[in-house]
């Protein structure tokens, strides 16, 4: 099943997983303040958009011909098992640190050692976890052949990051993609639009303009 890019972005702010609202900025965790905010999780209480969305990271995925699907979590572990699950492929799922008990392992599943991995994300900000995540992976022996994302804010700092560690990222949904249906269905006038792209430019400072972090 073919998802072009503006077909998952539809799927996106159809569900809600996604919301825009470049006048009236949400506020991150971090304290910054953001003209957009994704939960990708909603997605999957939608059958619909969730079955055509499992279709599209497998055949992806399919393509890189991986021996292991590795999620990060949390909330790439239910896509990753729903993909390892149409596959046929073992899971895997990867802590962003080490437990400090037990095993204290970070990898938990089987060992990825030997295994060609793909990692599944939800999201993609910086691109910093993401990275973490494949260097886990990576320390116990796998091959990392790429990581998968629903949606990346498309941000430098993230492009600049994958370059840096030379290795690909494939996104089902750009932040372009998502602007531009947003824009079709007038849930943001030309004002917004420019907002968030603004906002991508340099998030720092489009927040630190508006009394975030």
């Amino acid at each position: 099943m073919s998802l072009t890019p503006r077909e998952l972005a539809a799927c996106l702010l159809a569900s809600g997983a996604v919301r825009l609202r470049p006048l009236e900025p949400f506020t991150w965790a971090s304290g910054m303040k953001a003209p957009i905010y994704c939960d990708n999780r909603q997605l999957l209480g939608f059958p619909g958009h969730r079955e055509r969305v499992v279709e599209a990271l497998a055949a992806r995925a399919r393509a890189l011909k991986p021996t292991l699907i590795a999620g990060a979590a949390t909330a790439g572990i239910a896509w990753a098992a729903l993909v390892a699950d149409r596959l046929g492929l073992p899971m895997a799922y990867v802590r962003p640190e080490p437990k400090k008990h037990g095993m204290g392992r970070q990898v938990e599943g089987p060992s990825a050692g030997g295994h060609r991995a793909v990692l599944i994300e939800d999201l993609i900000s910086t691109g910093g976890s993401s990275l973490r995540c494949v260097e886990a992976l990576q320390a116990e022996g796998a091959e990392v052949a790429a990581v998968l994302a629903l949606f990346s804010y498309s941000l430098p700092q993230a492009e600049a990051a994958f370059t840096e560690a030379d290795l690909p990222l494939e996104v089902l949904a750009s932040f372009e993609a998502l602007a531009e249906e947003g824009r079709q269905r007038g849930l943001v006038d030309p004002a917004g639009a420019e907002a968030l792209h603004e906002w991508r430019r340099d998030t720092a400072a489009w927040s630190r303009a508006r009394g975030g972090a």
